[in-house]
């Protein structure tokens, strides 16, 4: 019998849903920094073996008021979640407090697949905390499941991987066995780019920021060495925050270049050649023809 589905993982930003997503997929899949809203799309990450297909759907945390047309797409992400599921993950954050009337818990109630409640960042808070929260929760919605995991030291991700086999429904292979996820090099690049934007800057410029690749080359060095040939703008929502990218003479943005060309050669296994420009797009994040160029249709 060959077992497959899709297994959607929710919560509230910065609860730790890309880490887990990794983690379980055991591959880097999704961006991950410590700031909230680091993932803006839905990401599918699939692990395939030889009895069973899971495919994993890392959601953007749920904002309950959006402020931007952007962030009403990243909530449209989330509500998909709840259609297409054979597994749901709610992902909890224990350092957080929740109630009866959050949206998404009033979504969960309704659901009619399997539900498992994780609490996740076990390692930072108190067993107390988790029993309180475990208790409340337990009255609000029906998990079939609760787990306790930190998905970034690996605890309890193992069984939690073990419960979602075990639950998922007798089906075909969606993917083929090879296939990581349905994202494309071009869309990894951007999104590397875009996290060592948030790990470098401050305050609002991250946030304003979305990143396009005019160009992806594939070539050679003098060497015969594969390079990656990778253009890239960089466009900011304010004039005001073009300066803060480059920095003094800059210096910033050539930080910026040097971290985001390593990693990008280390997801890609190859050299890379960067170039970047900063472009200024006023309030993108509300014009629906630059979310549409920027993917938030998908």
């Amino acid at each position: 019998m060959h077992k497959s589905g899709f297994v959607n993982i929710i919560g509230r930003p910065n609860a730790g849903k890309s880490t887990l997503m990794n983690a379980l997929v055991g591959e880097r899949m999704s961006i991950i920094t410590a700031k909230p809203q680091t993932t803006r799309h839905r990401i599918i990450g699939i692990l395939t073996e030889d009895d069973y297909q899971i495919v994993f759907s890392d959601t953007p945390g749920y904002i309950e008021e959006a402020s931007y047309k952007m962030q009403e797409k990243m909530n449209s992400y989330v509500n998909s979640s709840f259609e297409d599921a054979d597994v749901m993950i709610y992902l909890v954050d224990p350092q957080e407090t929740y109630a009866e009337d959050d949206l998404l818990v009033g979504k969960l109630r309704r659901m009619d697949v399997p539900l498992f409640l994780v609490f996740n960042k076990l390692d930072l808070v108190d067993e107390r905390r988790v029993g309180e929260l475990e208790r409340e929760f337990k009255r609000w919605i029906k998990p079939q499941r609760i787990f306790g995991i930190s998905a970034q030291s690996g605890l309890g991700v193992d069984e939690l991987l073990d419960a979602i086999k075990e639950a998922l429904p007798e089906g075909p292979v969606y993917y083929p066995a090879d296939q990581l996820t349905d994202r494309s090099e071009r869309f990894f690049v951007s999104e590397i780019l875009r996290e060592q934007i948030l790990e470098q800057y401050h305050q609002e410029v991250p946030y304003s920021v979305e990143i396009e690749i005019e160009t992806f080359e594939e070539t050679h060095t003098k060497d015969g060495e594969e390079l990656a040939r990778i253009s890239a703008v960089i466009y900011v929502s304010r004039k005001t925050q073009k300066p803060i990218l480059i920095g003094k003479g800059g210096s910033s943005i050539k930080k910026l270049g040097t971290n985001a060309r390593k990693r990008m050669e280390e997801f890609l296994g190859r050299k890379v050649f960067l170039e970047m420009h900063v472009k200024i797009r006023e309030d993108w994040r509300d014009d629906e023809s630059w979310l549409k160029r920027f993917g938030y249709d998908r």
